[in-house]
């Protein structure tokens, strides 16, 4: 425990002061943006952090209860490629996945580097199966690199080629020649060629997709679509759209184009004329096209339809309220994740000939609520009405709706008395807004008497991390304890490290007036004050981390201990070697324990 705030690694405060747009910006933790300079405070910040965790009597308990739970098989989706069947599989006991063809071990991050600090991180096999490219990045730092390999002798052919984070790879029929995204340009290479064609250069974040005939291929990004003759040499050509859309060419040779109204089909030879086709109900996940039938999924329903009319015919039974996720298709069977917060991702498989679906099954029973707050925000409850000691996630950015996953984290948290709440919060264009409807989200809970906020705790990650920081910084009597993990904090320079600059969609740009007001208003980092009782803080960061630099949670946690007026600690807890997604049982157990220290559950 943190006894006052004399307790807290010396951080020199500087008088450093900027005007940006006729606003006065203090950034007296600067410095702390710099890695190197800030080693000797790290050091001391981590020795406060391993006292703190030292005092935990429940740490060790977390960490076995966890690892308990994670410690579940798994398997992917298969993807079919010449009569060979892929998979990713993961055995209890197994640190990774093993990407197995057919029942065949192919491809074992830990035989690669026994570290275990490899990671596999995409894969696409040839259309005859009989090579595979496949991405690997290590220390968690997700700067991935391809490789490509034969199946049949598992022996290398191409790579490694650098600047592939988390590329598509779509193959042409010659088995031999593959576009990807390399430095964010759309690239064409063949086997052996050190020489790619660029085919475009202009850098985004693209989607690509081949037609099964190996004729048309289909470039996307959030605004834009690209369609390409391969028969002919002409470029891809352009198709600007009013709304987000994802252009395929089917197994069938229709165009089918998806679009936030709906689905339309066309003739690729004339792509800009579109034909209704169907419209889901819900934002869409998924589209599987099957010798019979079409599979339309959203994130909690998958629909079945007749292939050449698009008329809905019925929707398949679930095994619960849970996610829907990886649809793939080949012939007239598809196959499709499922999971919700007691049940580990399972496999389905329907097949459109008998109708029926089988899965694997596997869960817990617990209790579980559905409440909407009178903003309309939704929270998923597991764990019995309190008051109790209850953690509250959110995300809450770039289009994506938390739906049911399951969560060795949560389930560990309920089994020891706990309810844990997710918030599944509305995309809105102000993240003031976002901000406020976890705030409502907080606010409900302890009215209803779901919780108090001496047992109430935040938990975030990344954007959600963000979220987080902003509530604890803006409501802090609400809460007892927050867990800000890669969290962006200073909002007027997170353009400036890490992938930053591609978020301006998400967030704006300071070097916009307007959004730099809007930014500055609830910039974390710029909202803390001092003489103010902040909740418990621990903040995480991860020195591997390519997305979002650790400065943010460094700046943060100075920025709070100098100006918290409460006995709860503010703590850091950094990892040198993990990335932004690798935290592992580790984290996991540390955040639990210090969750339940500061909100009653155990002491």
């Amino acid at each position: 425990m943190i006894d006052s705030v004399q307790s807290y690694p010396c951080a020199e405060r500087l008088t450093l002061v900027e005007q940006v747009h006729g606003c006065t910006v203090a950034d007296p933790y600067r410095w702390l943006e710099d890695a190197s300079a800030s080693e000797h405070w790290l050091r001391d910040q981590d020795d406060l952090w391993l006292t703190y965790a030292a005092s935990l009597t429940g740490r060790f308990r977390w960490k076995n209860r966890v690892r308990q739970l994670s410690d579940v098989s798994s398997v992917s989706t298969p993807v079919w490629r010449g009569g060979r069947c892929f998979t990713l599989r993961r055995e209890t006991g197994q640190q990774y996945a093993v990407l197995y063809v057919d029942e065949t071990p192919l491809l074992d991050p830990k035989q690669l580097d026994p570290s275990g600090l490899t990671t596999l991180d995409a894969w696409q096999p040839s259309p005859d199966g009989t090579k595979l490219a496949y991405q690997l990045s290590s220390g968690g730092d997700e700067r991935s690199s391809l490789h490509v390999l034969d199946v049949l002798t598992g022996e290398p052919i191409d790579g490694p080629i650098d600047g592939c984070r988390y590329s598509p790879v779509a193959w042409l029929p010659d088995n031999e020649t593959f576009y990807y995204v390399r430095f964010r340009q759309v690239r064409r290479h063949r086997l052996g060629d050190p020489d790619d064609a660029t085919i475009l250069s202009d850098e985004a974040s693209y989607g690509l997709e081949i037609s099964a005939d190996g004729r048309w291929l289909t470039i996307c990004t959030t605004t834009d679509v690209w369609l390409a003759d391969l028969t002919t040499d002409a470029p891809p050509r352009h198709l600007p759209q009013e709304t987000t859309t994802i252009m395929s060419v089917g197994p069938d040779g229709r165009l089918y184009v998806v679009t936030t109204q709906g689905i339309y089909v066309g003739d690729p030879t004339d792509p800009t004329v579109w034909h209704d086709y169907l419209r889901p109900n819900a934002p869409l996940t998924g589209l599987a096209v099957l010798d019979d039938v079409v599979l339309v999924s959203t994130a909690t329903e998958i629909a079945v339809h007749d292939r050449p009319t698009g008329r809905r015919l019925r929707t398949l039974e679930l095994p619960g309220h849970g996610s829907i996720g990886s649809l793939t298709a080949h012939g007239n069977r598809a196959w499709f994740t499922y999971t919700d917060s007691v049940t580990p991702p399972t496999v389905c498989c329907y097949d459109a000939s008998t109708e029926q679906t089988t899965r694997l099954a596997g869960s817990q029973d617990l209790e579980t609520h559905q409440l909407t707050t009178s903003a309309g925000v939704e929270l998923r409850v597991i764990g019995k009405p309190g008051p109790r000691p209850t953690i509250l996630y959110g995300y809450g950015g770039f289009g994506q709706a938390l739906t049911p996953t399951y969560s060795a984290f949560a389930l560990a948290w309920v089994e020891a008395g706990g309810s844990f709440v997710t918030a599944t919060l509305p995309t809105r264009d102000n993240k003031q807004d976002t901000v406020d409807d976890f705030i409502a989200a907080a606010e409900y809970l302890i009215a209803e008497g779901w919780t108090t906020a001496d047992q109430l705790a935040v938990c975030g990650e990344s954007n959600g991390g963000l979220l987080t920081a902003a509530a604890l910084t803006q409501r802090p009597e609400l809460f007892s304890a927050a867990v800000c993990s890669a969290p962006l904090t200073d909002m007027l320079r997170y353009e400036l490290s890490g992938l930053g600059d591609r978020w301006t969609a998400e967030y704006g740009s300071v070097t916009n007036p307007d959004d730099f007001k809007t930014l500055a208003s609830y910039s974390p980092y710029h909202r803390v004050s001092e003489g103010v009782k902040y909740p418990a803080v621990l903040l995480t960061a991860f020195g591997n981390d390519t997305r979002v630099d650790p400065l943010h949670a460094r700046k943060l946690c100075a920025a709070l201990q100098h100006a918290t007026a409460s006995s709860r600690p503010v703590l850091l807890r950094f990892e040198p070697d993990a990335g932004h997604t690798t935290g592992g049982i580790n984290l996991a157990a540390d955040i639990l324990a210090f969750v339940a220290n500061e909100t009653g559950l155990i002491r």
